[in-house]
Order: C-alpha cells, then structure tokens, then sequence
C-alpha cells in the first residue's frame, strides 16, 4: 500500500467503528474520516476530499488511540529484568540502590523505546511517570526524548532521590519544570510526586502549593501497601491541596474514607492491574472506585517487570475484577453463584480510552472517534491471523483476543505513525543502538548485582519496612 503523503486526508473504509462516544455507538460497517489532523466525519459510506487515503478497514475493528496514565517510560531501558520483583525489590533497586546510576542518556534511551513501544500497541497518548529525574541534565534529557518521537506525551516530572520540598524548591529544576510546561509540543505537564512517610507536619505541602502556583497538577502514587497510604491522603485533605483532576496512581490499599476523599475532591485513579497483581501494591481496587463513583484509567506502570500494552492491563483489569466478585459470592455462601458479572469487556475499554481521557482532563481532543476531536486512531486488523475469524463481538476481540500483533495502522494527529503492522516513525534503529551503550553501562556499574538482581534473594533483615522514604529508617 502506497503510504500518504504529509497532511493527505485519510478515510478507514468499512471496519467495525467502536467511537466510544457517550452512548458506546457501534458502526458494524463504518467510516473514520481524518483531515487537517482532525476527525471530520464517522459514518457509513462516506463521501471524501478528492484526493483522499483509503485504508481498507474490512475484517478490523476502528478505535480511538489508547491513553496510558502512569507509565515510568525510563525504566522500558531495562524491559523484563525484574520479571520476578516484588515491589520491595523493585524500590530497592531504584530507589535504594541501582536507579542513581542512570545517566541523562540512559534515561533518554529508555523514554525513546517506551515511545516507540506505546505506539506499536495503538498507545497514542502517553503520562511519562518520570520520577528518576535526579538532575536538572536528567530532566533536559528526559523532556528532548520525548518532544522528539511520535505521540503524544504529559511529561509528569519528579525525583525520587530527593524530597519534593527540595527538588520543586532549586531554581534550576523549577526553571525547567516552567520550560516544559510553556512547551506546546508536550500535551501537558504535571508533577510527580508521592507522601512516603507518615509525618503530621507535612513537609509535602511545599510541594502542592509549588505546584498550584505553577499551575500544575499533581500526580501521585497512593494506596501501595507499606509506601504510600491514607496518611498521605489524609494530610492532603486536611491541607485542601486535593485539587479535581490530580491522579492517585495504583488507589489499592486505601481506606474507605481515603476513597471518600478522593471521589468528593474531584481526583481520579489511574489502575495499573498487572503490577497490583503481581507486586503487592493492594488487590486492584475497580470494585471500589465503582463504589464510591471515582474516575478510572489504565495504565502499564513499567515494562521492567510488566507488559508495555494496555490490552494486557485491559484482560487484568477484567479478570481482577471478576475474580473478586466470584471469590466473595462463594465464601458468603459455597452454594452460591454469581450468574451475570458487573464488569463487562465494554468496561475496560472504555477504561483504555476514554477514561484516559477523561483522567487529563483532555476529553475534548481525545478519547474517542467524534467530529472535531483529534485524529488520534488505530485499526486493529490481522488478515494472517486465525485469531481473527470469526469477528463477532468486537470488544471482546480487542480485549480477549487482540495484542499489539494485530495493531495495523496507527494515527496521531492524522499522520501515520504505524502502518500494516510496521512503526514507521522515529528512529527505531538509532534507538536500539543508544539502548546498547546504556544496557552495557549498566551491567558494568552493577557488577555482580546484574545478574542476582534479576533473580533477587534479599534477606529480610536487610530490607526496611519501607523501603521507599526519603530518609532511612534509625
């Protein structure tokens, strides 16, 4: 297929429309028209500009780009070596130990590949979690990596080897925290922080009130077992400084008052599935944002221990959900069954678009497949693929049966960002070279740790109760 030009129009002809509007409208045989980077038109049997791309869209499913709200894009440097972690291990390897030794160019190596990998997957829309930012370097490098690849990218700046009150108090970090919010090629930028310790006095207000100033929102990890928990959000709440649109990543191990706090103050919660499954942050709590009314999105966390795609956090986050409603029914009483499941596979992909959307507050350009919202689309087809034969019922096709295999064509902004199946944009040979230089560095700085670390036995004498603070424990 001959690629279209720069700023063609481009038309997906007869493909099974999700637009995720507010009434989930299907088109069984639809169109998605794209012009001038916007959506124009979604219908049947569209007329098009003369001049017009058609991508054939027959045998595929036609949806809005993906948004991921969390993702710690740096550490996609180091993909799958903490397949075994527990999040204990994981801190200490970031934040005790081994995530000081990333240079500027190692973190940009990672947040380049991340890009790259959330594009494949129909990931259009992108929070960089950028919390190993120890340098004012780290940050230039940080931001340039990702103003330079495709998609599109809120830059959520942090750094967890200081204290918030610090780093959001040096003129050099506040000079390029200001740069990248002024910088219209970024979508956004927000500030990543988290309240670790259990301390009345709140040293973490200095933090919220810098970023109200810089008009900013604040996102945060909230609810991890033994981290950050309802302290956190109790002093937050007691300060005011729970503002509407702030993001309480991960939201597993809270109190009920804690989740009254958050629905009553306007937050939303960004789930990352996977990660609660495996590394003890809490059971995924979608049963209780369902409770309370909280807005949910989906998120991939870190691809050094858990997959880069949100159709693996869209199967989690389902299956989570339903394994809970059946356990729960069976311990009331054995004989007891749950015959219709609440969380349906229309749920979680609205979970993986709009709710994204909606969660940065940019539901008017994103989210879904509506005239005048940006021409953010991706078309699932795999002609090759068995999987995808017979094609009922689409959302449980993308949920159930689709990976990032079976992601054919991409658009951000209506140019063409991935095409039958291949990234065609960035630079994804360059990158792999970068990534070369920093796996080698790394392994090389590590020493005898690389390879323990990625099979980790610490003993329990040398792990702190909590081992993500500011200041070690006395």
């Amino acid at each position: 297929m001959t690629a279209p030009k720069p700023g063609q129009p481009i038309v997906f002809r007869n493909g099974i429309v999700l637009t995720m509007d507010d009434q989930h409208t299907v088109l069984p045989k639809g169109d998605v028209l794209v012009v001038d980077g916007k959506i124009a038109e979604v219908g049947v049997g569209l007329s098009v500009p003369d001049g017009t791309h058609e991508i054939d869209a027959s045998g595929g499913i036609i949806m809005p780009g993906m948004v991921d709200t969390h993702r710690h894009m740096w550490q996609s440097a180091m993909r799958a070596y903490g397949a075994d972690w527990t999040l204990t291990q994981y801190f200490v390897w970031y934040y005790l130990q081994h995530g000081i030794k990333f240079r500027p160019q190692d973190y940009a190596a990672g947040n380049l590949i991340s890009a790259l990998d959330a594009i494949e997957s129909g990931v259009t829309t992108s929070v960089d979690w950028s919390h190993g930012l120890s340098s004012p370097d780290h940050v230039s490098a940080a931001h340039e990596a990702l103003v330079s690849s495709p998609g599109r990218f809120v830059f959520g700046i942090g750094n967890i080897h200081r204290s918030p009150w610090e780093w959001m108090a040096d003129p050099a970090y506040l000079a390029l925290i200001e740069k990248a919010r002024d910088d219209s090629r970024l979508f956004e930028t927000q500030i990543a922080f988290d309240v670790p310790d259990q301390d009345e006095n709140f040293p973490e207000l200095a933090a919220y009130r810098a970023a109200d100033e810089l008009g900013l929102k604040v996102t945060t990890h909230a609810g991890v077992w033994g981290a950050t928990n309802d302290w956190g959000i109790t002093n937050a709440y007691n300060a005011g400084v729970m503002k509407e649109g702030f993001t309480y990543v991960h939201a597993a191990s809270l109190s009920d008052e804690s989740y009254q706090k958050i629905a009553a103050t306007g937050g939303n919660v960004s789930l990352a599935t996977e990660s609660e499954d495996t590394c003890g942050q809490g059971y995924p709590p979608l049963h209780k944002l369902r409770q309370y009314g909280i807005p949910a999105s989906l998120s991939v966390d870190t691809s050094v221990w858990e997959s880069a795609d949100l159709f693996a956090q869209m199967r989690a986050t389902v299956n989570a959900d339903r394994a809970l409603e059946h356990l729960l029914a069976h311990q009331e009483d054995p004989a007891r069954t749950v015959t219709h499941v609440r969380t349906r596979v229309e749920d979680v992909v609205d979970l993986a678009t709009r709710g994204g959307a909606k969660a940065l507050g940019k539901d008017h350009l994103i989210g879904s497949l509506e005239k005048g919202k940006l021409g953010d689309v991706v078309l699932l087809k795999n002609d090759d693929s068995p999987t995808w034969a017979p094609l009922i019922n689409p959302y449980g096709q993308v949920v159930y049966q689709a990976g990032r295999g079976d992601v054919h064509t991409v658009l951000v902004g209506g140019e063409v960002v991935k095409s039958e199946g291949k990234v065609v944009a960035g630079d994804l040979k360059g990158v792999k070279a970068q990534l070369e230089d920093t796996v080698a560095y790394l392994e090389r700085e590590v020493g005898d740790d690389w390879i323990a670390g990625q099979h980790p036995e610490i003993p329990e004498t040398e792990v702190l109760s909590n081992p993500y603070q500011y200041k070690k424990e006395s």
